[in-house]
């Protein structure tokens, strides 16, 4: 039973790892530059970040990636979009969402871009 159980948690953490430079963005739930921070913060820790969003949070993730590249920290990896089934919570009914799945990874300069950043709480 150990065995099985030592198996299953093993699973959860290789898959776990796969996703630590994920974003999932969300419209309503966060500000804008919320989100670019965070990009800015897994950017530096591991090189890359997917940003990820369904239906109306599209725009955002647009958004974030496009403030970052202007900016000259990201370069564009990868633009992967889709169709998701998912369960309509107020008519019970199957609904498709267009997703999208933008990874972006550091430009050359990017850790000299961040030095030149003011700090949070600084002049």
């Amino acid at each position: 039973m150990e065995e099985i159980t030592e198996g299953v948690n093993n699973i959860n953490l290789t898959g776990d790892l796969h996703k630590k430079n994920r974003i999932q963005v969300s419209n309503t739930k966060k500000p804008l530059f919320f989100y670019v921070n965070l990009a800015k913060r897994y950017m530096q820790q591991h090189n890359e970040v997917e940003l990820s969003a369904l239906g109306m949070a599209i725009a955002t993730v647009v958004t974030v990636a496009e403030i970052l590249k202007n900016n000259g920290l990201a370069v564009e990896k990868k633009i992967m979009t889709s169709t998701v089934d998912m369960r309509d919570e107020s008519r019970g009914r199957p609904v498709q969402k267009a997703k999208i799945e933008i990874l972006l990874g550091k430009t050359e300069n990017f850790d000299e871009l961040m030095l030149l950043l003011p700090k949070k709480g600084t002049l």
